[in-house]
């Protein structure tokens, strides 16, 4: 922006417009509303493009300094001048007045609804949360030839179905997903692990509970996906109930082929990219591996915690069994100790009070599961899909770009042959065979370009997703402390009940006893 183009030298005109067709929540001017501005000028559109680029704007709008500049280059266009900021440092006259038209209908042109980008995802939390809920549950081992092995039962809330899969199904429908949507987030699966033997041990069981979950974690990222959830593939997973659901679902992916086929946006992709894509592309995926290591350690903090309390439940679960087990000793006490001691009373006693601890090691397990349910497994959820992203960002960069590059490389060693050809003769069919082969590569080139551009534009979309799930950090943090609050309160009423019960049966001033160890 010239320096001499500011709030004070520019006619009142400019702020009449300004104020006429600004945003009525933001002080500025949205650049879907600018171009209707630009249109009404009659200006060539080679003219409009001119002007359209040298006006600055950021997230889609215009500053007040950024339309004045654009109003005084309308104005010098209409003069028959070539459009220019240096026009702009060379006007020592008051700057022209640009012809718009009426100023009435300048007024309707912000009340006009905005076209969004094809780029933008308007979505919300909310939104994808309630787009689908899938539960998945172990259901009753069958048995194989040789060994068991584990069947799930899928639950679509949306669809208001229920399938059954196997772990194979699950992996043939990723290997599908990745086929299909190669530009986008596909969650990852947890790891099969052959299973030997009959499933007996702890470690065994929950290893196969920790992969339901995992599961379960990955249908709903994808089911609330708003690029996978009503595709033909991710429908026949949910929903298709015959044997044969893998042959199904590489039917239906062999029909449609990958997303670039089907998307009506793949070969207008680069018509809509920002034109800092690869930098916002940077920053994003920087911002976002940060997000993605603090909260790993969130996660792996919650899960000690969770642990803790289930570790505290059975502490006190066994606390409460040992002072069972001393109050039940029948053992006769020494006459030497009887005439004195109350030792045979309060044995009697502490018997009782096993009852109290068993009520607190309840309380603490069911701490420990909802913290595991409620908090960690919702950091889980958002872990899987920071994971995703930067498993998509790896497949652009050694994917599409790598591919790219070898191509074009191709390409420059068959010009090379071309060339060699042309000035040392060789037979005609050797060279019109390269020729052949050289517009063959020249297509796919344009192809890769076209992907690569397709795959920018995913990655776009894909980022805005990741932002649009962040705000579950509130729903986490509000899980956590409920679970704090409601814990802390379940067995504060159990410790004093049984305080209670410890001063009715021994008595306050026992209770109250001085300290057995000087401080």
């Amino acid at each position: 922006m010239a320096s001499e183009l500011n709030e004070g030298s520019v006619p009142p005109y400019y702020r009449e417009v300004y104020e006429a067709i600004r945003s009525k929540i933001e002080e500025r001017v949205q650049v879907e509303v600018f171009k209707r501005l630009l249109s009404r000028t009659d200006l060539p559109s080679a003219v409009q493009g001119q002007i359209a680029e040298h006006v600055d704007y950021t997230d889609g709008f215009l500053s007040k300094l950024s339309l004045y500049k654009a109003l005084a280059l309308i104005a010098l266009a209409q003069q028959g001048k070539q459009p220019s900021p240096k026009l702009l440092e060379n006007c020592i006259q008051e700057f022209p007045k640009p012809q718009l038209g009426e100023f009435k209908v300048l007024q309707t042109l912000r009340m006009q609804p905005t076209q969004e980008s094809p780029l933008t995802v308007p979505q919300t939390l909310g939104k994808l949360l309630a787009r689908e809920t899938v539960q998945v549950e172990l259901i009753p081992e069958k048995k194989g030839l040789f060994l068991k092995h584990v069947e799930y039962q899928i639950t679509s809330q949306h669809f208001k179905i229920s399938v059954y899969r196997r772990y194979t199904d699950f992996d043939v429908f990723h290997e599908l997903l990745l086929q299909r949507f190669a530009y986008r987030m596909v969650p990852a699966l947890p790891p099969k692990r052959m299973l030997k033997g009959v499933l007996t041990s702890m470690s065994e069981r929950d290893f196969i509970e920790g992969r339901r979950r995992a599961l379960g974690r990955f249908i709903n990222l994808v089911a609330r996906h708003p690029f996978f959830s009503e595709d033909e593939l991710v429908k026949t997973f949910l929903t298709f109930n015959g044997s044969d659901v893998q042959v199904k679902m590489r039917d239906a992916c062999k029909k449609m082929g990958d997303e670039f086929m089907t998307n009506t946006m793949a070969t207008l992709a680069k018509d809509y990219l920002p034109a800092d894509i690869q930098a916002q592309f940077s920053s994003s995926r920087e911002l976002i591996r940060n997000i993605h290591n603090s909260f790993h350690k969130l996660r792996d903090r919650a899960e000690k915690m969770a642990e803790r309390s289930k570790e505290n439940a059975t502490d006190l679960l066994m606390f409460g069994r040992e002072l069972s087990t001393l109050g039940s000793d029948s053992s006769p006490i020494p006459s030497l100790a009887s005439s004195q001691s109350t030792w045979g009373i309060l044995r009697q006693s502490l018997k009782g009070l096993s009852v109290e601890f068993a009520l607190l090691a309840d309380k603490g397990a069911q701490q420990g599961r909802r913290e595991e349910d409620d908090v960690v497994e919702k950091l889980n959820l958002f872990l899987d899909l920071l994971q995703s992203y930067r498993d998509l960002c790896e497949r652009h960069e050694k994917g599409v770009l790598h591919e790219h590059q070898r191509a074009l490389q191709k390409y420059g060693m068959m010009k090379r042959q071309m060339m060699s050809a042309t000035v040392q003769p060789k037979e005609q069919v050797s060279v019109e065979q390269l020729e052949s082969r050289i517009v063959q590569q020249e297509n796919a080139i344009q192809t890769m370009e076209l992907r690569n551009y397709f795959s920018l534009f995913c990655l776009h979309q894909e980022t805005q997703l990741i932002f649009t799930y962040l705000p579950i950090t509130s729903h986490i943090l509000g899980a956590f402390v409920n679970s704090q609050v409601q814990g802390h309160q379940e067995m504060g009423a159990v410790w004093n009940d049984l305080q209670q019960k410890l001063g009715c049966l021994f008595g306050v001033d026992e209770m109250q006893s001085p300290p057995l160890t000087p401080k």
